[in-house]
């Protein structure tokens, strides 16, 4: 039988970890790395999961959007079942669940059977995740936590690196044949792995009192937030009917109807999923709303950057991995900074992160807009590395800052709710910011096109080609691409593009063998290519527009946060050992 533990914290004198203890603690460390890594390692399989399984842009973005809605949903209540039931338990629960649903993701026939699984995934992190902290809680004494709390903070940042090169280096290695499979199955066996030690070493603990968890209110949150993320994601494709502001007034309602209910049972003594008692602090408010527009805003940046390089610049998945090694990279320096700089100028480190951020994605934007269509990597280096930077300084001390007014006794809500925005603000981002950037290649393309009329008619009748014949050819192609950027599936050839005439952007597509109807198609497929680099690379830069808009909203809200100095951050951080903080 497992021994179980209280929640309480360990005590000053409590002896050294033993050596199965640093075991339990390696399980806990792998199993958040495997969850980080499985949001960043999908951002570069986007394009490759696209043309495996014939996926649409829509279903792309429930591919992404899918996986942090489930993990959301059951964050905060996954925390309390462990508290509850046992940590160890819902802990080997999430990592097995998680573990199938990688295998059912890696063996996916289907867009369909992938987007199921990868929610269940989410809800197998959102399990095994809170665990992690709870076990370094109570099972390391608090002279060694300082450490495993530091190797924490290197597996995730670690995770933030390898996650696109590892992406990356799967697709491009091909193994036995599988394409992108691998970066799913590669959790395998490192879950059973895991499984089997945890089994073993994973003392199990529980809390000595803890209530009934709040499931009405699970259900009524994820209801509700369902119902507005499916009309943001759906609405481009479905052409907005009326019956999706329906889902959208429904999930408004909803919210309104979890509050009441949070409300009702905190007055009645009963713990809520959410205290709302917190939001009458202003500074708790404004930070929650600063959270959720701070990450809608962030990880879409990984999606349209991926797309944009490989599906309109044709980078591989490997490269688009080692091109975004500087963002990680200087995300790992910037975090690492901001813990002494925090402490030192309070608040105002935000606002340095945030400046610095906005300006390293306007310089993002510049470089898609000054050498979009003929982008080498190396031009991305520094731009990249800036808007890491400004991402790692903003990051790491928002929760902090946002908590150390907050009443101490609900430390452990506040930050559960707040890591909960974290995931719901980056759904309700995919969907909006994906749905907006998608659409804008649809409705560009007609420009895109028009723009190259004149250079690719010259060129035509350059060749021989008699004028009229070549004001056909040009029309096809107009109305090629207009289709191709149009198309929901871009594995789908329209049939503008399969008649007899040249194919835009099609290799095999010629009309003859002759050496000047080769000349020909060869100016067809290299105009299409350059319209295609064109449009991705201009709804990029309106797409990266909107995102330096939202990071400056975020700016100004970090003046609603509280001034909090050097001294009573230290307080806090030093009080807060105390409670179980997920995230």
């Amino acid at each position: 039988m497992a021994r179980v533990e209280p929640t309480t914290p360990p005590p000053e004198d409590m002896p050294p970890l033993p050596r199965h203890g640093w075991v339990a603690i390696a399980l806990v460390l792998v199993a958040a790395f495997m969850q980080l890594v499985d949001v960043s390692i999908v951002n570069v399989a986007v394009t490759a999961i696209q043309r495996g399984l014939g996926a649409d842009y829509t279903q792309i973005q429930w591919v992404l959007a899918g996986y942090t809605l489930a993990f959301a949903a059951l964050l905060v209540a996954g925390g309390r079942m462990g508290d509850r039931i046992g940590r160890k338990r819902v802990f080997l629960t999430g990592m097995s669940a998680f573990t199938v649903a990688s295998l059912l993701c890696g063996v996916a026939q289907s867009p369909e059977m992938l987007v199921g699984s990868r929610l269940l995934q989410g809800l197998g992190a959102a399990l095994m995740y809170p665990q992690v902290y709870s076990v370094i809680q109570v099972a390391v004494p608090p002279k060694q936590r300082g450490a495993v709390l530091g190797a924490l903070g290197g597996v995730i940042g670690l995770a933030a690196i390898t996650g696109p090169l590892v992406g990356g280096l799967l697709i491009q290695a091909d193994l036995f044949h599988w394409g992108w499979r691998p970066i799913f199955l590669v959790n395998v066996p490192v879950g059973l792995l895991s499984v089997l030690l945890a089994l073993r070493f994973l003392p199990e603990s529980r809390a000595d009192e803890v209530d009934p968890i709040d499931w009405t209110g699970v259900v009524l949150i994820t209801a509700s937030v369902g119902l507005l993320v499916y009309p943001m994601v759906q609405g481009r494709d479905l052409g907005w009917p009326r019956w999706l502001f329906g889902l959208l007034a429904a999930g408004a309602l909803g919210l309104l109807l979890f509050a009441a209910h949070e409300l009702r049972r905190e007055r009645t003594g009963r713990t809520p999923l959410i205290r709302m008692s917190l939001f009458a602090n202003r500074g708790f408010s404004g930070g929650l709303a600063l959270v959720v527009l701070f990450y809608g805003a962030f990880l879409p940046f990984f999606l349209v950057f991926s797309v944009y390089a490989q599906a309109g610049l044709g980078f591989t998945a490997l490269q688009t991995g080692v091109m975004l090694v500087p963002y990680a990279f200087g995300s790992g320096l910037g975090s690492g900074a901001s813990i002494a700089l925090a402490s030192r100028l309070g608040r105002s480190i935000l606002h340095i992160g945030l400046l610095l951020l906005t300006a390293g994605t306007c310089w993002i934007a510049w470089t898609v807009h000054r050498h979009g269509s003929d982008l080498h990597r190396l031009q991305m280096l520094s731009p990249l590395l800036a808007a890491g930077l400004g991402f790692g300084l903003t990051v790491t001390p928002l929760v902090t800052l946002i908590l150390a007014k907050a009443p101490l006794r609900y430390a452990g809500s506040a930050s559960g709710t707040l890591t909960t925005a974290q995931q719901f603000g980056s759904a309700v981002g995919i969907a909006l910011l994906g749905s907006f950037f998608f659409g804008l290649l649809g409705t560009h393309a007609n420009t895109v096109a028009d723009n190259q009329t004149a250079a690719l008619t010259q060129k035509l009748t350059a060749e021989g080609m008699p004028a009229s014949q070549a004001d056909r050819a040009v029309a096809a192609f107009k109305k090629c691409f207009h289709d191709r950027a149009n198309e929901k599936d871009s594995t789908v050839t329209p049939a503008s593009c399969r008649s007899a005439a040249p194919a835009p952007g099609s290799k095999s597509g010629k009309v003859a063998q002759s050496p000047a109807a080769e000349k020909i198609n060869s100016i067809l497929t290299d105009a299409a290519t350059q319209a295609r680099h064109t449009d991705f690379a201009w709804s990029t830069e309106r797409t990266l527009f909107v995102q330096i808009g939202s990071f400056g909203v975020c700016f100004v809200l970090v003046w609603v946060l509280p001034k909090v100095h050097g001294k009573e951050l230290a307080e806090f951080e030093e009080k807060s050992q105390e409670t179980v903080i997920i995230g």
